[in-house]
């Protein structure tokens, strides 16, 4: 992959300004400091950053890699598409844009393995390769996994570490995010 000056700086902006934002969201919803209508507000706002980075795939008829955007705002174009669970046709049309992405050395494997898996789980299908766990009141808990004995090779197939060295890392990020009380329900991603 490149790390020449993005074809679109602009593009890239607007990509890691919204991306930025919605991160800020999710940490507050994990941390349970949303209430019903922020977290109404939330979903507003990743719907509408979903229409943009929709908007950004249909103009350019390409997933933003690293060529067109940069590294930094192909990682928040993955983010906005990660998180756009109530639109999982988008999400699947964003995976084939992306796996595309991948096979032509514009953007990172690990990223369409978490969409890929993120879209499955979405539409009711066990994932692929493990990249999505699910926190609750019992904690932290892998999704559904298509075929579990062998999904520590099918992970190393596309770079990442094995389901347990994820699962401790999840762990480790959400403890530093949250504090003490009730988590919410949320559907996390491993780290990528």
């Amino acid at each position: 992959m490149t790390t020449t000056e993005p074809l679109r700086p602009d593009v890239a902006r607007e990509l890691i300004t919204l991306a930025e934002q919605s991160a800020g969201r999710r940490a507050q919803r994990v941390r349970n400091q949303l209430d019903a209508i922020q977290l109404g507000r939330g979903r507003h706002a990743d719907h509408a950053s979903a229409k943009v980075l929709r908007r950004i795939l249909a103009d350019h008829d390409c997933w933003p890699g690293h060529r067109l955007v940069g590294p930094d705002a192909a990682r928040a174009a993955w983010s906005i598409a990660l998180h756009s669970n109530d639109e999982p046709d988008f999400q699947r049309a964003a995976a084939l844009l992306l796996r595309r992405a991948v096979q032509a050395d514009d953007a990172p494997i690990q990223h369409w393995a978490h969409l890929h898996d993120r879209a499955l789980i979405n539409t009711g299908h066990n994932q692929e390769f493990g990249t999505q766990f699910l926190l609750d009141a019992n904690g932290i808990e892998l999704c559904p996994v298509r075929e579990p004995n062998t999904l520590d090779p099918r992970r190393a197939g596309v770079g990442l570490p094995p389901v347990a060295v994820a699962l401790e890392k999840v762990r480790h990020r959400l403890a530093s995010m949250c504090g003490d009380g009730d988590s919410p329900t949320v559907l996390l991603a491993g780290a990528a």
